[in-house]
């Protein structure tokens, strides 16, 4: 059985503007005869621009906010009816917002929330020694969460999130404020959590690695419509997304010519050079290797904004 289930959701909010004494109103769909389902143990990111709906369907999956038409069940209840129910259930980051006490010790954020869950003592404590040790907290839980650093305020988050056990975790900008190597640690924790206790994942990220490396599957939305359902490598084949070759030579030279590459950019001897994302990067590098003075060379893949910008452009809201 499906563990989240959409069913031609749509949530309108009434906009009220002015004009010199007059108030007009108008009705704006955040989201829109939105219909998926999600089986438990999936990692799924959601993704799209700002406004496109993201928050506004998280905030329903977790009972915030009703629908204004359609259905949702979720751990096979609603959830804006079972909110207190649910909430044992479900863990939530979201994003800028903590959920952690500004002026107390991370680790007595940690003990409120054992009490709010009523988590066994025994699992509360097995789970945070687990969290502390792999999201490397144990530095921090003597210090008031207002003095962390917004990396340092998310790891907390999350642990925070998944101290009780959750069977499903939204998770909104998770490695915002994150160096590379907290990035990477973070990402692991994620995919262990989901692997060993079969946690649903919920992801929203702008930041194309959190998806490569955590999802499974990839739903993008836009102006609350759902333009694709998917994987990854599926959404990029699907758009012909171009991969970009940024190329350093010993010294400046004319635009480099080679088969299957077209140079976009020049700045002194360094040159960028578009080629399809079904093509391979070998050939191409062999080519500018053995005509031209290679210092070095990088491979950068498409953007996720600009895959979804493309896709975007070909949907009719955008034609």
């Amino acid at each position: 059985m499906p563990v989240i289930e959409l069913d031609n959701v749509s949530r309108a909010f009434t906009v009220s503007t002015r004009t010199g004494f007059r108030r007009t109103r108008r009705e704006v769909r955040a989201v829109d005869g939105l219909s998926f389902t999600v089986e438990p143990g999936e990692v799924v990111g959601y993704i799209g621009p700002n406004g496109a709906g993201k928050s506004t369907t998280i905030k329903m999956l977790t009972g915030i906010l009703v629908p204004t038409r359609g259905s949702i069940r979720v751990a096979g209840v609603d959830p804006s009816r079972n909110r207190t129910r649910l909430a044992r259930r479900i863990g939530v980051v979201f994003g800028q917002r903590t959920t952690l006490w500004w002026d107390l010790p991370l680790k007595d954020s940690f003990a409120v929330l054992q009490k709010m869950y009523d988590v066994p003592p025994a699992r509360h404590a097995e789970n945070l020694a687990t969290f502390v040790d792999l999201l490397d907290l144990g530095d921090l839980l003597d210090v008031p969460v207002r003095q962390l650093s917004l990396g340092q305020r998310m790891r907390g988050d999350i642990a925070a999130a998944l101290l009780h056990d959750p069977e499903i975790v939204y998770l909104d900008e998770p490695t915002i404020g994150l160096d590379i190597v907290s990035k990477a640690r973070l990402r692991e924790f994620l995919g262990q959590v989901n692997r060993d206790r079969g946690t649903t994942v919920i992801l929203t990220t702008h930041d194309l690695d959190d998806i490569e490396a955590l999802s499974t599957r990839v739903m993008v939305i836009d102006h609350g419509h759902q333009v694709y359902d998917g994987t990854l490598p599926g959404l990029r084949a699907s758009q012909n997304a171009p991969r970009t070759l940024v190329v350093d030579l010993a010294t400046t030279q004319p635009p480099i010519q080679v088969e299957g590459a077209e140079v976009t950019k020049t700045e002194g001897p360094r040159q960028w050079l578009t080629f399809p994302a079904t093509t391979s990067a070998a050939p191409l590098v062999a080519q500018i290797a053995a005509n031209y003075p290679l210092t070095d060379l990088t491979v950068q893949e498409p953007t996720i904004e600009s895959i979804i910008a493309k896709l975007y452009s070909t949907t009719p809201a955008h034609q």
